[in-house]
């Protein structure tokens, strides 16, 4: 993996630790949800999953989530796809390494 990406990929999860961080924050402060909540709250949020069983009710943590939904559904998306992209050159690059050996010890 080329410095330039994990260098790209550590933004990127900075970027969803500070996304996941924001929107905790914020609905424990302006919902006065528990910090478990606003934390469960967020990911099911961001994930699309959205159980209902917690819905903002101020006009303001209404605003706030639609823009939550449009920044943060990006930015979770783009690190759960650079995962899985480094996670399958890791595994590639494995694979060669155990091909090269047994090449290397057939002659």
């Amino acid at each position: 993996m080329e410095t330039f990406d994990k260098h790209l990929y550590r933004i990127i999860l900075a970027l969803t630790v500070a996304t996941l961080t924001l929107g905790t924050v914020v609905y424990h402060i302006v919902e006065k949800w528990s910090w478990l909540n606003s934390y469960f709250f967020s990911v099911t949020t961001l994930t699309t999953v959205g159980y209902g069983n917690l819905v903002p009710t101020t006009p303001f943590a209404k605003i706030f989530t639609t823009f939550y939904i449009f920044v943060g559904v990006g930015i979770l998306t783009t690190f759960i796809s650079s995962t899985m992209k480094r996670r399958g050159s890791k595994m590639i690059e494995r694979k060669d390494k155990r091909t090269e050996k047994k090449l290397d010890s057939d002659y």
